[in-house]
């Protein structure tokens, strides 16, 4: 069995989103993560996560939880590939912190348009 200390970040994502479920696998595909959705949330998950978990993704770790675009910019600071340096870039810059909600709320409010350029069958829907 798996020790706690090495159990990989879980990336909590609306598990009947496509477009939630693309970005989920991408990161999941580009660096380690377990991925758990909404509906397959345990109690104690559940008790470290907002209220409000359901406007956003979460990244549950070790030392913290992550939500929504704070959330987002630690995945990818995460992932082994070079878009890391971007997100690594990106929270270095004066002022990112007032931008990253903005832009992470404009971009799960338009789900829907970007699921229409990439997404994957939620795993909600797949039962």
């Amino acid at each position: 069995m798996t020790a706690p200390e090495s159990a990989p970040p879980r990336l909590v994502f609306d598990d009947d989103c496509g477009f939630c479920t693309w970005c989920a696998e991408f990161a999941a595909e580009r660096g380690e993560f377990e991925l758990v959705g909404f509906r397959d949330l345990t109690p104690d998950q559940l008790a470290r996560l907002p209220a409000d978990y359901e406007e956003c993704a979460h990244l549950l770790t070790q030392e913290g939880v992550y939500s929504c675009g704070e959330a987002i910019e630690e995945i990818g600071t995460r992932l082994e590939t070079p878009t890391r340096h971007l997100a690594v870039a990106f929270r270095r810059f004066p002022g990112t912190e007032g931008a990253r909600e903005p832009l992470y709320r404009r971009v799960a409010d338009n789900r829907d348009l970007f699921g229409r350029i990439v997404s994957r069958t939620p795993p909600a829907r797949e039962d």
